[in-house]
């Protein structure tokens, strides 16, 4: 079972029904227990860093979410469910995160407007591979993906960043370590190319 955690923010469904697609058994879910006992969770975000933070805390999913991770499975962080799993952000003032990676979320640069590129960053970009991950098996260099998002991660340690994208500044796409990873993009919405990756995560043997 996958267990998609639910804490109040995002579209959670569209995450469901892209795992059902594929014929995997995911339930959403805002049980501690049933996510800690799930075989694979998934943690999506939609909205400020700071308010799915305090949702997490609130509905007593912080603790069940660390250790689910402790205990080896495999783990997706999506859009703020990456940038979550950092150990800041600066959006709406300065937040400190779970800090399982090492970096910073920061807003994109107001030149980028100067420039004629819209903030958010929204629609289809390539990511730009940087690392061999299971996720990414059958998933060619350059593939296009797609994003939402007005705040990007900066990871300070390279041997974390599987894929990184460019948008005015090379921000990380995607990180990976251990057991844990996570996307900027959406996968759900992401259609091929997505749900290979999703499927590639209910193949993932850590």
């Amino acid at each position: 079972m996958i267990a998609v955690i639910d804490y109040g923010m995002g579209n959670l469904r569209s995450v469901q029904k892209a795992l059902e697609s594929l014929g995997y058994n995911a339930v959403v879910t805002s049980c501690p227990k049933e996510i800690i006992e799930a075989d694979r969770a998934i943690l999506p975000g939609v909205g400020a860093f700071g308010d799915c933070l305090a949702g997490l805390r609130e509905m007593e999913l912080y603790d069940a979410t660390l250790r689910f991770i402790d205990t080896g499975k495999p783990f997706l962080g999506i859009c703020v469910g990456m940038q979550m799993l950092f150990e800041k952000s600066y959006e709406f003032g300065e937040h400190e995160g779970i800090g399982l990676f090492k970096g910073s979320v920061k807003k994109f640069p107001d030149i980028l407007l100067e420039k004629g590129m819209k903030i958010p960053h929204m629609g289809w970009s390539e990511i730009i591979i940087r690392k061999e991950h299971p996720l990414l098996k059958d998933i060619e260099d350059r593939s296009r993906f797609y994003f939402v998002h007005s705040y990007y991660a900066e990871a300070d340690n390279s041997s974390s960043i599987a894929a990184e994208c460019e948008y005015g500044v090379r921000f990380t796409a995607m990180a990976a370590k251990d057991n844990i990873a996570a996307t900027q993009f959406h996968p759900e919405k992401s259609q091929k190319l997505g749900l290979q990756m999703l499927k590639n995560f209910g193949e993932w043997k850590c």
